[in-house]
């Protein structure tokens, strides 16, 4: 059946919060970290507290959702974000910093891979790519523009205005899932062995697209640290710096309903918006890493160099994501859909962790352009496997 975007909605915003209370909280700490007392070591370690409790418990959950519904599993995903929101705005030092981030980080591994089975047993075949396009631009803005809103709302009020901020974003989002997404049937399951998840996480109809969205992610990570730290060294402001990650967060959201849509209506096959996505993200990552290594970090080229690879890069992203969640989604039976997108995001925070290290640990022992060359490689070779595993046109 198709279903009016009303009703779906509501997820969008799901996937929209866990992503901006990933990336919104980053920055936010960041700007923080000199007046909270923290050494370097205690920063990264907060910061990955919320990753860490993703890849953790999001297969655990996403199997919870298959057993109980998803929507349950959505809304007190949703309201536990809320109630660690809250605290971490009342509980002031590390100590409450820590609590509520990673209590943040388990309750979007409830609520964000059962969006996705969600969107994915709420919609078919003819509008499943428009639909998964529309909440992977929601998803992509909240990675995209969370550092920039956390960065405001910290200057305006204070770490504090940031989590309460969130809070109420989290319990928004569960009232409007509760009341508006319709309920969707638990279906009979047969026991599952060891063996048989080890066929379904090595089944190309899995491994191809997590392959994919985990490289889309890691890039768009990538991206939105990379491109303002080069932007500074041109001479280009805080503001102009995360102006780039504006447009690519713009563009991402754009194209992502439009392939969606076209991938429905066999314009746009699995094959061609995955591996043509993950050629614009290396194309464009490339000539980022190309362009800063040969203008040694100066030089309008250099800008102008930027400015196109977040064009290239949202534009991946957005023609990569949509096709690849609608071809794991038609690849999934219906019964064990929350397991499959539990594991598929585990693939995605694995791409979200593993890029800015790569492109970091590079860029420390030579220089930031290098460390994008790098991503840029491993982006093509990710293609390269995803066009071997999709012989055939979805």
């Amino acid at each position: 059946m198709t279903l009016p975007r009303p009703r779906l909605a509501p997820l969008y915003l799901a996937g929209f919060t866990t992503a901006f209370g990933a990336h919104g909280i980053a920055a936010a700490l960041g700007a923080e970290t000199e007046d909270i007392g923290w050494t370097l070591l205690a920063f990264g370690f907060t910061l990955a507290l919320y990753d860490l409790a993703e890849v953790l418990l999001k297969p655990l959950f996403g199997a919870l959702s298959d057993r109980i519904g998803v929507r349950p599993v959505i809304v007190a995903g949703l309201l536990a974000f809320a109630a660690f929101s809250v605290l971490g705005a009342l509980v002031p030092g590390t100590v409450g910093l820590i609590v509520a981030r990673f209590g943040q980080g388990a309750s979007a591994a409830a609520f964000s891979p059962a969006s996705s089975a969600a969107v994915a047993r709420l919609t078919d075949g003819a509008s499943r790519g428009r639909y998964f396009g529309r909440y992977g631009s929601w998803k992509s803005l909240g990675y995209a523009l969370g550092p920039l809103i956390g960065a405001v709302l910290v200057v305006w009020a204070g770490l504090p205005a940031l989590f309460w901020a969130l809070a109420a974003l989290g319990l928004a989002a569960a009232a409007w899932v509760r009341f508006a997404v319709p309920a969707v049937p638990v279906l009979p399951r047969k026991r599952v062995t060891l063996i048989d998840l080890a066929h379904e996480v090595t089944a190309p109809g899995f491994l191809v697209p997590t392959l994919v969205l985990a490289a889309t992610t890691g890039a768009l990570a990538v991206a939105v640290g990379f491109l303002p730290l080069l932007a500074r060294q041109v001479g280009i402001g805080t503001v102009g710096s995360m102006a780039l990650v504006t447009v690519l967060a713009v563009v991402a959201s754009a194209v992502q309903p439009l392939i969606g849509a076209w991938h429905d209506r066999g314009r746009v096959s699995v094959r061609l918006g995955a591996i043509g996505g993950l050629a614009l993200i290396a194309g464009g990552i490339a000539l980022a890493g190309v362009v800063a290594v040969v203008e040694d970090g100066h030089g309008m080229l250099l800008l102008a160099a930027l400015i196109l690879t977040a064009v290239l890069v949202g534009a991946g992203v957005g023609s990569a994501t949509p096709v690849a969640f609608s071809h794991l989604a038609a690849s999934t039976p219906e019964e064990r859909m929350g397991r499959t997108m539990g594991s598929a995001e585990l693939g995605r925070e694995l791409g979200d962790a593993g890029g800015p290290l790569i492109a970091g640990a590079v860029g420390t022992a030579s220089v930031p352009g290098v460390g994008l060359i790098v991503v840029a490689v491993l982006t093509a070779g990710a293609g390269a496997l995803a066009l071997v595993g999709l012989r055939r046109p979805g």
